[in-house]
């Protein structure tokens, strides 16, 4: 797909006897939420690892912005414009909230902060402006001076938005954003992904199918590690073999 902002082509990865991915094709056009869901143990997770870099395929590659990240680490990905949240929260508890965000803006190569013994306040002042504004984005600027490890579990994951937001990415990995989280928290986070959608490209993983129809523009199904359908959400609502293999308990 030439308009393509992530294309993942003919990707497969197998752990011991188990084939976790099988020659998976997927791709993510810029400024839709393209939603990845199926059954636990489907592989949906180990796919976000190889997107992210925290795995390598067997065989495949992966092509972001028009360029082949297959091998890049990790840090790569996340300066060549991709961020990622973690089904488990992944925040510095014994630091503020603000703390937390500016040491993802300061990560970013154009920060031009050190954290450094000598360092210009003014340059430092802005680090924790821009910070501050990615916690207003996720609705947490009144609790910028309480440590992380305070927060409740729902804001916890929007910490860990605004922390992947810093990183200015074009493209935000969503893993089961909603994992934990009660009604209330969850149609808050709804709320802020629909907001973030306006701004950044989504691959978003997610067991809520309220949350994911009500999100995505597009939807792909894994199951067993073979992706079996991508479509409009009422193509894949519709699909015979998706009611059969997964949406026919949600639905």
């Amino acid at each position: 797909m030439a308009d393509a902002l992530l294309e993942v082509r003919a990707l497969s990865r197998r752990f011991a006897a188990v084939d976790a991915l099988q020659d998976v094709n997927f791709s993510v056009t810029p400024g839709e939420v393209h939603a990845l869901i199926g059954p636990n143990g489907a592989g949906k997770t180990t796919f976000i690892h190889h997107v992210s870099g925290a795995l390598r395929p067997d065989s495949g590659n992966i092509h972001f912005a028009g360029r082949d990240v297959t091998r890049l680490s990790m840090h790569e990905r996340v300066r060549a414009g991709m961020a990622r949240s973690y089904q488990i929260t992944n925040v510095f508890a014994g630091q503020t909230a603000l703390d937390n965000v500016a040491l993802a803006v300061q990560g970013r190569p154009d920060a031009g902060s050190s954290f450094g013994f000598w360092r210009p306040v003014a340059a430092e002042r802005r680090l924790f402006d821009e910070a501050s504004a990615f916690l207003e984005q996720v609705g947490l600027g009144e609790k910028a001076g309480q440590l992380a490890g305070h927060l409740s579990h729902g804001e916890q994951r929007a910490l860990e938005l605004a922390m992947a937001l810093a990183t200015q990415p074009q493209l935000l990995l969503l893993d089961e954003p909603m994992a934990g989280t009660g009604p209330e928290e969850s149609a808050r986070m709804v709320e802020l992904i629909e907001h973030l959608a306006r701004h950044v490209t989504i691959l978003l993983v997610e067991h809520d199918m309220d949350a994911v129809f009500r999100l995505a523009d597009r939807i792909s199904v894994l199951v067993n590690g073979r992706l079996i359908c991508t479509g409009l959400p009422d193509e894949v609502r519709q699909d015979a073999e998706v009611r059969r293999a997964y949406l026919g308990d949600h639905l």
